[in-house]
């Protein structure tokens, strides 16, 4: 008999490898990407830089509002050094306001909804924000890591307190998650690797100390090798991307070009941990000056924060949007820290740049805080046509009495039209199909499901037609999925 894994109550099991998978057949995996809805905050002050975050919105439980914080420091501010962020605060995730918090003198004017901190040491600013409901002290339960430059704690995420802890060593770039069923915080940074910028991480279960950042995630090889026709594709594209740093005439006359990792945000989700590694595409005549530049965000998965595995044959997760669009992503996707659950979704707020030109830096809205949206475990899924596919699980010891699936029943567009038009009934053209046997050890079928036809179906309980799992409690069992014209995303016991 197969290895047996642990299913605990109520944690979802997605597809996105064969890890609790002991047999598959005629079922293929694919991934999807998150629907892009725009841009949900954008640039309103004419003073500030490049409107961009790296954090995902917390939700405050007290207060029963969502909380974001951009990286936007007025320029003004800026170059007096003064380090601050924007803050905003929504009810609904999609209407943003900029509350007055006046903690900085602004153009003569403390009325401003910039959030710092003033230290011996100067201004500091909340980077990366996550709260953290597990902490006791009411006084920590926003925590905060500032790029390069150490780490800060808040009662509301408006006034911060610096923390004596040794800063993690970054470059240019960091991001900030909190896994609650550790409690494990992740911090990941750049820092140089084989082909340019890597990604470090550093772990802390306390917020306070911290291990070494350890090299986990860089490009490799096959992303080189990849690099140059998919640059030459986005330049060949029916709407080609706006310029990028314009060579001066003193340029040295040969091409250089290189795929590396400008971020990569980190987060725990269901059992294994997803990465948002953003791939950074760049070809010029030298390498500080390049004609063309554009970064997308890709998918990677791990199991235990060492060992990376890239999904969707390297295809972007959330790609840059063609020229014309209309859009802000056009040329730089920059990840969050961590999606939302939002319900039976997932929202995804990120950073999109319409260019990455120092020539155009003057223009006020070049860059947003973009929203894309994915079905809750949509990651990934195990596809089946009209030829029936099954997907058999590894043995695992049965943690409740309920199994709840999502999967897409989806119909036959085409064959449901016409069948209305006819008369003849919906139902007889809702091909998609689930059902599922329960083994036990021997590996004889002790339960099996009423059939789940037609539909959509992102957290559906399972019925049995005999047998039922309740019977079943504490025992090694597999479960056999059969689908036919369905997309099966994940299935969890309660």
């Amino acid at each position: 008999m197969e290895s047996a894994f642990t299913v605990a109550p109520g944690e979802r099991q997605l597809f996105l490898d064969d890890h609790h998978i002991a047999n598959r057949v005629r079922l293929t995996r694919t991934m999807h990407r998150p629907a892009k809805k725009g841009a949900v905050v954008r640039p309103t002050d004419p003073e500030a830089m490049a409107l961009q975050i790296r954090t995902a919105p917390a939700w405050d439980p007290d207060e029963r509002i969502y909380k974001l914080w951009d990286i936007s420091t007025p320029a003004s501010l800026h170059a007096q050094g003064v380090r601050c962020v924007g803050y905003y605060e929504s009810a609904d995730g999609l209407h943003w306001t900029r509350p007055v918090v006046g903690q900085v003198e602004l153009r003569g004017s403390r009325r401003n909804h910039y959030v710092t901190v003033r230290t011996k040491g100067g201004y500091v600013a909340p980077f990366h924000v996550v709260y953290d409901a597990t902490d006791p002290d009411p006084g920590r339960c926003y925590k905060a890591a500032i790029n390069n430059g150490g780490f800060l704690i808040s009662p509301d995420g408006v006034n911060w307190t610096p923390l004596d802890v040794p800063k993690v060593p970054s470059q240019d770039e960091s991001n900030l998650s909190f896994d609650r069923q550790g409690p494990l915080f992740l911090h990941t940074v750049k820092q140089p690797g084989p082909y340019g910028r890597s990604v470090c991480l550093a772990t802390s279960k306390d917020f306070a100390q911290w291990a070494e950042p350890e090299l986990i995630f860089h490009t490799d090889e096959v992303d080189q090798e990849r690099g140059s026709s998919i640059i030459a594709a986005y330049l060949a594209g029916p709407m080609p991307p706006l310029d990028c740093d314009i060579p001066d005439e003193h340029d040295a006359d040969w091409q250089w070009e290189n795929v590396d990792v400008y971020n990569m945000g980190v987060f725990r989700y269901e059992g294994l941990y997803i990465g948002l590694p953003a791939v950074y595409y760049r070809k010029g005549k030298r390498y500080t000056r390049c004609i063309i530049c554009f970064t997308e965000i890709q998918l990677a998965y791990s199991r235990d924060l060492k060992t990376w595995h890239r999904l969707g044959d390297r295809q972007p997760f959330i790609p840059c949007a063609p020229v014309g669009s209309g859009a802000y992503d056009l040329s730089k996707n920059l990840p969050p820290s961590a999606p939302i659950v939002r319900g039976d979704e997932l929202w995804f707020y990120y950073t999109g740049i319409k260019y990455q030109g120092s020539a155009r830096y003057d223009d006020l809205d070049r860059a947003a805080v973009c929203l894309a949206v994915l079905r809750r475990d949509g990651f990934m899924s195990l596809d089946a046509g009209e030829q029936a596919g099954t997907v058999l699980t590894k043995p695992f010891k049965l943690p409740g009495d309920t199994l709840f699936v999502n999967v897409n029943c989806h119909p036959d567009k085409d064959q449901a039209y016409w069948r209305l038009k006819s008369g003849e009934p919906l139902s007889a053209a809702l091909k998609g199909e689930l059902g599922v046997e329960v083994l036990d050890r021997a590996g004889n079928v002790v339960a099996v499901s009423v059939p789940m036809k037609g539909g959509d179906h992102p957290r559906a309980e399972v019925k049995w037609r005999r047998g039922h799992l309740a019977d079943l409690k504490g025992r090694m069992v597999n479960l056999r999925f059969t689908l036919r014209q369905a997309q099966l995303y994940s299935y969890w016991i309660e």
